[in-house]
């Protein structure tokens, strides 16, 4: 079953050898080292730099509608045979933002405040950039609904570094790693 792995940097190397997945999905900051998977080709391996803000900020590099298409573009092409395995920093913002936008992304009859519960009962602690979101909502066409489920789950509980989970594409079911 094709499952959303979602990571801080940290976990990366365990849930990699855990769940063995067939992409990845890499969001750090510009100044970030390259992050290696072990077994993920650089054709199954996105890397995007950009700062985890919501808005212009002199000096960081804001997530971009590029950005974001090009992420939409990748989880398209994934095959879904596999595990995807997405991360950021802190497993909190960047990569839960990209896990809602997967989900969204194929449950396309799903409504979008349900796949936000979910993915908040998957990870207390996920608060995704609404910016990432906004782009992702406007390609998949949404018209600002992804957006308005995440003002209606509220922030995630505060933590450093958020903890491994998944989520089922086939039927959005929450599972904890």
């Amino acid at each position: 079953m094709p499952k959303i792995i979602v990571s801080p940097l940290s976990a990366v190397p365990m849930a990699a050898a855990l769940y063995k997945p067939s992409h990845v999905v890499t969001l750090l900051g510009p100044t970030a080292d390259p992050v290696i998977v072990e077994g993920i080709g650089s054709d199954d391996h996105l890397r995007l730099q950009f700062n985890d803000i919501t808005a212009a900020m002199t000096g960081l590099i804001c997530p971009s509608a590029e950005h974001v298409e090009g992420l939409m573009t990748f989880i398209q092409r994934w095959p879904r045979k596999s595990p995807i395995l997405i991360h950021c920093w802190a497993g909190i913002s960047r990569s839960t933002a990209a896990a809602y936008a997967a989900l969204c992304a194929h449950r396309p009859e799903e409504d979008e405040l349900v796949l936000a519960m979910r993915l908040r009962q998957a990870s207390p602690t996920a608060t995704p950039n609404r910016l990432i979101v906004a782009y992702a909502d406007d390609i998949l066409g949404r018209r600002g609904r992804m957006v308005d489920a995440l003002d209606q789950i509220g922030r995630g509980r505060e933590a450093v570094q958020g903890e491994v989970f998944m989520l089922d594409v086939n039927t959005a079911e929450i599972k904890t790693a």
